[in-house]
């Protein structure tokens, strides 16, 4: 062992040497790589004279380095030595049989390098010269020539992956020479190992079928779809006693040969001549090659798809896919090797195939049908895991959530296009389950699933009039006590379907009493899993809204149907535990679905006060409980009782959205009465833990409640109200109150003048603070949750604004207490309307100005009722926002939302001439268009157009103007 082999030892075994050495070594081993005609001597000498595997291993990739990346440097009288040596390495003198798979497949890429480089050009004869020493040669050297071929296919000829410009180009230019040069004698060899060896070595005979795997793609069909070959691999496939491996490289093959490109004439023929009938015969061969079966049934497919049903040879290609169909249908419930996806894939192109089904194809489809409905159910393993869900259980459901999309897609599709056999399958699914006392829960869910999705494929006819067996599939789904419905995930999918038919019911009121017990009994509403009765509650509040007018005949069963349920609301301590686990569906939809019930006009207003004082006054009598008890013993936001009042909140403001002004106020006032002391209680919560913020959202969104439904009555309410409210100034509390005091003038306009009056100083103050021009950071990094907070505070104070101008409330910006916060809000106010990114907020600053410049401005200056604003208005709100903001280049006359605000803008002008006369036009001309230097001939059409009564041609006008001074001042001039 000389220095070398002991340093490349050293190299491949890093535990066994000191690090130091290990590094002298692979220093030692690079510069021996230096001189690439001594690499290249070495390396072959040391192929031949040592034994030691991981020296042969470091001269094989140090020869593979020097082909990839160091071939342009190696001496041109090197490169025949170099050929000779590896190809006679891979046939006449081959490593030897004893040599790990590794080196071999080494010597394999190494070779497969350098006949990408050379071949044809400066290398013409590799597969010649090794071809011929084959026959007689022995398995080594016969698997070292598989190798090879696997080496070119993986590195360059393999279409599998990506490949760059040049790879495409080599890859191309070695094929063209094979097929020219050596391809059938290639072939011819696959042929003989094959026919040699298939019962003596098995992994030679599966290295040669696996490379005509992978070169049918490219070469002449003809070579091997033919008389010899076929019947030999056949033999393979069909011979009872042949060898797995064997059987599945054969398999490789036959695929590769049908799933070849070629014209779909051509490709019928070839089907056809493959004795595939053969495997179909034979039920438990079909199991054992599943993708045969399924591979050619695609590709007869795929040409029934490009053919159609015309005939080719007296025969059409349906045939061949109705030969084919038993067989893969047998796969699909057998198999479990076929992917899904494929599977999936290869039904849904034959379901669109169809046009109108066979009887044949018919029986198919229920195949298919049954097929999706085992696919689709539940492992038993997981039922406890998904009746009471945990993790595992939440995992297995959103896995089988995405197994089902395509799936489910695929029954659609059968359901429109064969309405009858689904609907025969879905009535045969339903009749199992009740009949057998064995139907599992993973089946009846499945069954149910199924049904719910036939509903989204019926059309509104279909759906009013039961067409079909649908009439007759609803009668069984209401009327029938189903097995497993105590399974959360089989009581779930039954109540979304039977709400998927209510359209059914809408329009077939014979039906509406068992739609109501099925929500109101234990399937439903009374289900002992939370989940369940929170779901039920919520669909029974959709199906309410859908069909309230014909529920009212079952008012009072409705009513004595959910009374425990009340009762259990209200006696209930609730958690965090039971609050979290129903989410959204909290149990209040039961309270709006009965608000709704009693608000209707049917029911008599005696009826409607009686109603709503029984489940009014134990809500009331609960909260002032708790109330009460929170008040002694102290209340933190996160204890159960905290969780318990927003429930009775959220339960209160669910029954009042039956109701609206004119019932509580008019025509039934006890039942604004009762509203408006359950409100005074709901107050008392907010006066007395004012700071807990869960608490504080849910009155809120009572309060604008009460507001629609007490009208002017609750004013007596509304300085606790908003005293209360008013104690936060975060910008998210400010923003939920200017939301209740925007709704207070929307509905009472200038009613709630003295009230603004009072609160307006404490909203200006901090709004001026909050919204400081400093407040919105800009750059990389900036839109945080608080920047995103203030934005959308500063978009709820200009609306505050702007319903204040426009409801007639400007006075209130005038009284004594209010005065000293006008000068700064009128400079946020320009600020907005000059600059702020959002140009419809932008637009209402600018209505905001105009309805104030005509409630405080006339014609006589003397007469103005605030002193200082209409110099405010001529010498910044005209300059600035008229014409210095839309000079600015980012002012998009392309864009729609910026072009009304251009419309506001020059409506704003003709209001200032109107209201400030000769003072704003001299001004707005001389230190506005004169700075900008407007030409004179413009300025005075500009005059003109202002002072007729023709707003449409002033914008016109006026948007060429300021076009015309961006040209003129060529883009460089910044304003201001």
């Amino acid at each position: 062992m000389d220095d070398l082999e002991k340093a490349i030892l050293l190299v491949y075994e890093p535990g066994a040497a000191d690090p130091t050495f290990r590094a002298q070594a692979m220093a030692f081993c690079d510069h021996a790589k230096a001189d690439l005609s001594a690499l290249l001597r070495l390396c072959l000498d040391r192929l031949h004279r040592s034994s030691l595997v991981p020296v042969h291993f470091w001269c094989l990739q140090a020869l593979h380095d020097a082909v990839r990346l160091r071939y342009s440097s190696i001496p041109p009288a090197d490169l025949p030595i170099l050929r000779s040596a590896l190809l006679s390495l891979a046939s006449d003198r081959p490593l030897p049989a004893a040599s790990p798979p590794f080196l071999r497949n080494k010597l394999a890429q190494t070779l497969a390098a350098l006949i990408r480089l050379e071949y044809p050009s400066l290398w013409p004869d590799p597969f010649l010269r090794i071809l011929p020493c084959l026959p007689s040669a022995d398995p080594s050297s016969i698997d070292m020539f598989a190798r090879l071929l696997i080496a070119l296919d993986d590195d360059l000829l393999s279409l599998d992956y990506p490949r760059s410009f040049a790879e495409a180009a080599d890859a191309t230019r070695v094929k063209d020479a094979m097929r020219q040069q050596c391809v059938p004698q290639i072939v011819r060899h696959w042929f003989d190992v094959v026919s040699l060896y298939h019962s003596s070595d098995t992994f030679l005979v599966a290295a040669a079928l696996d490379t005509m795997r992978r070169y049918v793609t490219w070469i002449d069909i003809a070579l091997v779809a033919n008389d010899a070959f076929v019947p030999l691999l056949f033999e393979l496939i069909l011979a009872p006693d042949s060898i797995e491996q064997l059987r599945a490289a054969a398999v490789g093959c036959v695929l590769a040969i049908l799933q070849k490109r070629m014209d779909p004439r051509q490709k019928v023929a070839l089907l056809r001549s493959l004795p595939v009938s053969l495997v179909f015969a034979d039920p438990n061969l079909v199991i054992k090659v599943p993708y045969l079966v399924t591979g050619y049934a695609a590709e007869v497919l795929e040409c029934c798809k490009k053919l159609g049903l015309t005939d080719i040879d007296s025969s059409s290609p349906v045939e061949l896919l109705e030969e084919a169909l038993p067989s893969v249908f047998y796969v699909m419930q057998e198999s479990e090797e076929v992917e899904l996806g494929n599977v999936v894939e290869f039904l849904s192109v034959y379901v669109t195939t169809m046009r109108t089904p066979s009887q044949k194809q018919a029986v198919y489809l229920g195949h298919i049908l049954e097929f999706i409905r085992v696919q689709i159910c539940y492992d038993p393993a997981y039922r406890n895991n998904l009746d009471i869900p945990d993790k595992i259980g939440r995992e297995e459901e959103d896995q089988m959530g995405e197994r089902r999309k395509d799936l489910l897609v695929l029954f659609c599709s059968i359901c429109r296009l064969a309405p009858d056999v689904t609907q025969h399958f879905i009535q045969n699914l339903l009749i199992r389950a009740l009949s057998s006392s064995e139907a599992s829960v993973e089946e009846v869910e499945a069954t149910f699933t199924l049904f719910h999705r036939l509903g989204e494929t019926v059309n509104e006819e279909a759906m009013r009039t039961g067409s079909g067996l649908l009439r007759e599939l609803v009668q069984i789904l209401l009327s029938s006590q189903f097995p497993c419905l105590s399974h959360r995930m089989v009581a779930l999918i039954y109540l979304e379907t039977v709400m998927r038919f209510m359209k059914f019911v809408q329009d077939n009121p014979q039906y509406i009493p068992y739609v109501l017990a099925a929500f109101l009994d234990q399937r439903g509403i009374h289900h002992p899993n939370l989940n369940v009765s929170r779901r039920a509650g919520y669909l029974f509040m959709r199906a309410v809204k859908l069909m309230k007018s014909k529920f009212v005949p079952y008012l009072d069963m409705i009513l004595r149907g959910l009374q425990d349920t009340i009762t259990q609301f209200t006696t209930s301590d609730w958690c965090s535990k039971n609050f979290e686990c129903s989410g959204s569906e909290d149990g209040s939809q039961i309270f709006e679905a009965i608000g709704l019930l009693i608000g209707m006009e049917d029911v008599s207003p005696e009826k409607q006060s009686d109603y709503v004082a029984a489940f009014l006054r134990p809500l009331c009598q609960k909260l002032n409980e708790v109330l009460l008890d929170s008040k002694a013993q102290g209340l933190e936001e996160s204890s159960g009782k905290v969780l318990t009042l927003q429930q009775i909140i959220m339960a209160l403001n669910a029954l009042s959205k039956g109701f609206n002004a004119r019932l509580a106020t008019s025509i039934c006032p006890a039942i604004g009465i009762m509203f408006k002391q359950a409100l005074s209680g709901v107050l008392e919560i907010l006066t007395a833990f004012p700071n807990i913020k869960t608490l504080r959202n849910k009155i809120t969104s009572f309060i604008h409640r009460m507001v629609d439904i007490l009208g002017g009555s609750i004013f007596p309410c509304l300085p606790v109200v908003l005293k209360q409210l008013l104690m936060e100034s975060e910008p998210k509390d400010m923003v939920d109150f200017l939301v209740l005091v925007n709704q207070l003038i929307s509905k009472f306009s200038t009613s709630v003048e003295s009230i603004l009056e009072e609160i307006f100083p404490a909203v200006a103050s901090r709004l001026i603070v909050i919204l400081s021009k400093d407040a919105f950071p800009s750059g990389p990094g900036c839109n945080t949750e608080e920047v995103r907070e203030l934005q959308e505070l500063q978009r709820i104070l200009y609306t505050f604004l702007h319903l204040m101008a426009n409801h007639n409330l400007s006075s209130v910006f005038l009284a004594p207490n209010c005065r000293g916060y006008l000068d700064a809000l009128m400079q946020l106010l320009l600020l907005a309307a000059c600059s702020h990114k959002d140009v419809l907020l932008r637009k209402l600053c600018v209505q905001i100005f105009m309805k104030l410049i005509k409630d405080w401005c006339t014609n006589c200056n003397v007469d103005d009722k605030v002193p200082g604003f209409r110099s405010f208005i001529i010498e910044k709100f005209a300059t600035d926002c008229c014409l210095y903001s839309v000079l600015d280049k980012s002012f998009e006359f392309h864009d729609a939302n910026t072009l009304l605000l251009f419309g506001e803008i020059v409506l704003a002008q003709k209001v200032m001439y109107e209201k400030l006369g000769s003072d704003f036009i001299i001004h707005f001309v001389s230190k506005g268009l004169q700075a900008a230097h407007c030409p004179h001939e413009l300025t005075e059409q500009y005059y003109q157009k202002l002072q007729a009564n023709d707003i449409k041609a002033l914008k016109s006008f006026y948007q060429l103007l300021v076009e015309n001074l961006r040209q003129q001042q060529n883009g460089s001039l910044v304003f201001r």
